[in-house]
């Protein structure tokens, strides 16, 4: 198997350095030898390489790193890009930065990510709200139809901010709503964190690069292999301003960057370039014939398909089950797996989600299914009805601007005194960190009830000043 290093310049840079012999008087402080001080804490520093006087000279005399970039760029048919080493929430903040001022509109999806959420509160923008359309059979959300943002265009957005796919791996009519908001000069910004792969095998859908959208989002951590908190941001700029987003970009980030997620960032690409069709047609056939295994024990669906939904509307890599379906809890599967060692993604009452990625082999999956089917078997019962999760369904009450009830004077109330205030904080079950209530919304007895009935069946709700859900911050 041929070396990634050739055409990955970045990772040949990291490697290059920790085979070198060097005498550094800069940071990082660990200088690759605090395992002389100690072995335990050196294994965790030592591979730990600087962007800065590592993978380039402090000057970047070598222009390393822009050079990496490029190749992301000309791989995605971008004509900017910019690696980040802060996740999909540092790059959703510079993008958001770069769009407008402060009282500007965006359309946006109600599934956003709290960072999108965090992202309007530091440039003062406006949301539209755009809510998704509910399969009325899974009780998942499919996406924002073009109704919705058919609806919000006469409110002038800037922009249109989607999420795709969604956390479930569903997707938006994405043609339709680009070329709704091309048709009217709105950019469309794409956070696709969970959508690092699609577009390089032919059963996959198409990245939002090919779609015609003029930014993507997406973690390279996540459904790829690469370091976490390793992310990457792409751009198209007849219709973003390109110094704008260099601007938002370094506004945001760290002036110290790690070179692990960078250089992992750039072997991901060239990975993804060189055996991307063969590596991805491998994993959806493994996932494929995963749930088949375990479908075959069962005579209901007890998974998320394709087909369940339209053409291209869903990732065959996604591995959702429907607890729902067995009559189970999710969260008791989850605690049951756990004993096994094995880790989840996520887990609600209804839903579990297993993260399958380029990694997985027909040998992780048969084992995984040979530890979940006697799990299963042992909860099943008389199957629910499909029911939406809080983060899908709330509709928000808008009370005042976002970024005023982040700055606003609050207090601490008793939940049932909540009831009809404005919140100033964000709460959102996690995963997967889509926001119940924003800053600014009006708190409901709906939202009350829903967050406690989450919390009671285990699912950890991120976010709230206080953890217990007994008070809430609301504005004063």
């Amino acid at each position: 198997m041929a070396s990634l290093r050739a055409s990955a310049p970045l990772l040949d840079a990291y490697l290059q350095y920790l085979e070198s012999e060097r005498l550094p008087f800069t940071i990082p402080g660990h200088k690759q030898r605090t395992s002389m001080l100690d072995p335990d804490l050196g294994a965790v520093v030592d591979s730990d390489v600087p962007l800065y006087g590592g993978l380039d000279e402090i000057k970047l005399t070598n222009q390393t790193l822009a050079r990496a970039e490029s190749l992301a760029a000309d791989l995605w048919g971008a004509n900017w890009a910019r690696f980040s080493t802060g996740g999909s929430t540092h790059a959703n903040q510079a993008v958001i930065l770069a769009l407008g001022k402060p009282g500007d509109r965006v359309a946006i999806t109600r599934t956003a990510h709290r960072s999108v959420l965090s992202a309007l509160v530091l440039a003062g923008l406006e949301p539209l709200w755009m809510s998704p359309t509910i399969d009325d059979a899974t009780g998942v959300p499919t996406g924002i139809p073009l109704s919705e943002l058919e609806r919000v265009l006469p409110e002038s957005p800037i922009a249109v901010l989607l999420t795709e796919p969604g956390y479930l791996g569903t997707i938006s009519d994405l043609p339709g709503l680009i070329a709704k908001a091309h048709a009217n000069k709105i950019p469309v910004v794409i956070d696709a964190a969970w959508g690092g792969h699609f577009g390089f095998n032919s059963r996959l859908p198409k990245h939002v690069m090919e779609l015609g959208a003029d930014a993507l989002i997406t973690s390279v951590h996540k459904a790829l292999p690469g370091y976490s908190a390793s992310a990457l941001l792409l751009a198209r700029t007849n219709l973003l301003d390109r110094a704008r987003l260099e601007q938002g970009f370094e506004t945001t980030h760290t002036t110290s960057p790690a070179g692990a997620p960078l250089a992992s960032i750039d072997g991901v690409r060239a990975l993804l370039e060189t055996r991307g069709t063969e590596l991805l047609g491998a994993l959806i056939d493994a996932v494929s014939e995963f749930k088949r295994e375990v479908q075959a024990q069962f005579n209901i669906p007890i998974f998320l398909n394709e087909t369940d939904f339209q053409s291209e509307r869903f990732d065959p890599c996604k591995i959702v089950l429907r607890a729902n379906q067995l009559g189970a809890s999710g969260v008791d599967i989850e605690r049951k797996l756990q004993e096994k060692n094995i880790r989840v993604e996520m887990a609600d009452r209804d839903t579990i989600v297993f993260l399958a990625t380029l990694v997985d082999t027909d040998q992780t999956l048969r084992e995984l299914a040979a530890h979940l089917i006697p799990i299963l078997r042992d909860v099943q019962s008389a199957p629910r009805e499909s029911a939406t999760a809080l983060s899908w369904a709330v509709k928000p009450l808008r009370g005042s601007s976002m970024r005023d009830a982040y700055f606003a004077a609050t207090e601490m109330v008793l939940a049932v005194d909540a009831i009809g205030k404005i919140s100033a904080d964000l709460v959102a079950p996690y995963p997967p960190g889509v926001a119940v209530l924003a800053p600014g919304e009006i708190i409901t007895s709906e939202i009350v009830e829903g967050l406690a009935s989450a919390k009671r069946a285990g699912v950890r709700i991120a976010y709230a000043t206080d953890a217990t859900l007994k008070t809430y911050r609301v504005v004063k």
